[in-house]
């Protein structure tokens, strides 16, 4: 026999191609609706609390409103209350500061949580109490905590730093008066000391999902600990990093509990309580929509990148 006809018989036959399956057409049938069904409520609800008293802001943004004895009646405004908002000293002041303290409170905060998290990601007797302790101040109820650092810390007399700087034989200590000569910064320190904890929370979450081979091998290769830290510490938590500032953007832009429980708004105002005083003292309907509508603007596109990097982060997690 010859090697062709060997070589004929020892061939496999065709397989017949695969069948190509169209698309399934998910069809709304009553099985569907049976299992969507429980949903609705939640769905409904949600809408009615939050999107709905949205789009009235966003109407009552578009027109003059005031209930001030001598204001004209309603009337279309187009896009003015909106240019007050980037025109008026006050509001742009409120603009500024809400900055001001956002970058402040985050990078602070962010770095302090990082140094912490760091020091309890050692093992030492003692650790789960120590970081139980940690995580207090983030527990307690905001305007508990204001009117806490307001009365009981910074407070001029009889507060707890002015009885310290009396101790440690500071002349003239009980007449610091930190809420009205530094009201910034006594909302700044108290907001600081509230959200480290959950910086540091997030932190610690990243440092021990490091890989601890890769760990080790950089220690047996000769690794200092600098080294470590800025070559496979810090790009791991790079992602925890950006993640824990998004999330603290987004809360502490809308901080009002702080200074309304410290200092009333006296050289502090945010734009949260530029809206409280705008709506309630000045009965600006208006404006304090416009100034309403420019805060969820800057909120929803802070969640828009946190989003993206939680996102991101799953990804990675699902790859290793």
């Amino acid at each position: 026999m010859s090697s062709i006809a060997l070589d004929k018989q020892a061939a496999p036959a065709p397989r017949p191609a695969a069948k190509v399956s169209p698309p399934k057409v998910h069809k709304w049938d009553k099985q569907s609706w049976v299992r969507r069904a429980p949903l609705l409520p939640a769905l409904v609800f949600l809408i009615i609390v939050t999107q709905l008293p949205f789009v009235a802001t966003l109407i009552i943004s578009f027109m003059n409103w005031s209930a001030q004895p001598d204001a004209p009646g309603r009337s279309f405004a187009g896009l003015d209350n909106f240019k007050s908002v980037f025109q008026t000293a006050a509001y742009r002041e409120a603009v500024y500061t809400s900055i001001q303290m956002t970058v402040t409170v985050v990078a602070v905060s962010a770095a302090l949580g990082l140094g912490i998290a760091l020091l309890l990601d050692h093992s030492f007797i003692g650790r789960g109490v120590v970081r139980t302790m940690m995580i207090a101040p983030f527990l307690v109820v905001p305007i508990a905590a204001a009117v806490f650092w307001g009365n009981g810390v910074l407070q001029t007399g009889f507060g707890l730093v002015d009885g310290l700087l009396g101790e440690l034989g500071v002349h003239d200590a009980q007449n610091i008066s930190f809420l009205t000569e530094h009201p910034k910064m006594a909302i700044e320190i108290e907001l600081i000391w509230q959200w480290t904890p959950f910086m540091m929370l997030i932190l610690l979450a990243g440092l021990q999902s490091r890989d601890g081979d890769v760990m080790e091998a950089a220690s047996i290769d000769g690794a200092n600990a600098w080294q470590m830290f800025r070559n496979i510490t810090l790009p791991h938590l790079r992602r925890y990093l950006e993640l824990s500032v998004v999330l603290g953007t987004i809360f502490i832009v809308q901080n009002f509990d702080a200074i309304v429980g410290m200092t009333g708004g006296q050289n502090s105002t945010n734009i949260p309580f530029e809206i409280y005083e705008v709506f309630y003292s000045a009965k600006d309907y208006g404006a304090a929509s416009a100034l309403g509508v420019v805060v969820v603007i800057g909120s929803i596109i802070v969640a828009t990148v946190g989003l993206r990097v939680v996102s991101s982060l799953l990804t990675d997690e699902e790859v290793r």
